[in-house]
């Protein structure tokens, strides 16, 4: 575990894949940071408000919000992914910024109620917040960002908001993790298939 100060704040760095560079990945929270700041920065304002740190970390899943411990998760491979542009990472993290916010605002009962939580409003509402984003980007950046929210936005209320099996979540991440691994392809079937054995066990 590493600690690193990014844009002003607090950031821990897990990182268990060899073939990534804690710098890269670094690199990447600031430039999507400094997106946030640049194209909305009352935004960017709130997120220094209502998010303590940062946490960069293998997960089953591109971003969280960890309420206990007020920290935003930007996923290690997500961070490093050539096909993922600043203003997607940027994205994501608006969208956990909002879950940040809205929980805050239960706890100090502001606005909301811990009985009124909805789950799938609230999923939408971090959604349009992406989309909102997206629009105050150029468009060059913003196009991805105001696609990806507006499809999801259109979706039914299970589909905004999915039950996640995260046991299979887990699973599918240790098999990228072991494909990922510069050993023999034969090594790496047997690795897979005694992982397959060993969660069915």
């Amino acid at each position: 575990m590493q600690l690193h100060t990014v844009s002003g704040f607090q950031t821990v760095v897990e990182n268990s894949r060899p073939d990534i560079q804690t710098s890269f990945v670094l690199e990447r929270l600031e430039q999507a940071l400094e997106l946030i700041e640049r194209y909305q920065p009352w935004r960017y304002r709130h997120l220094q408000r209502d998010v303590e740190r940062f946490l960069i970390v293998r997960y089953p899943c591109r971003g969280a919000y960890f309420p206990d411990k007020r920290t935003c998760m930007t996923e290690l491979t997500f961070l490093a992914r050539s096909d993922m542009t600043p203003a997607q990472i940027a994205a994501s993290i608006v969208h956990e910024g909002m879950h940040a916010r809205m929980h805050n605002m239960r706890v100090n009962g502001v606005g909301l109620s811990q009985e009124s939580w909805d789950r799938p409003r609230e999923e939408r509402i971090c959604r349009r917040a992406e989309y909102d984003f997206g629009l105050a980007l150029p468009p060059e950046f913003g196009a991805p960002v105001v696609q990806r929210a507006q499809a999801t936005l259109a979706a039914s209320d299970d589909d905004v908001a999915p039950q996640i099996d995260w046991d299979e979540a887990r699973r599918r991440q240790d098999i990228a993790d072991l494909e990922a691994l510069d050993i023999p392809s034969w090594l790496k079937r047997v690795l897979i298939n005694f992982r397959s054995w060993r969660a069915q066990a």
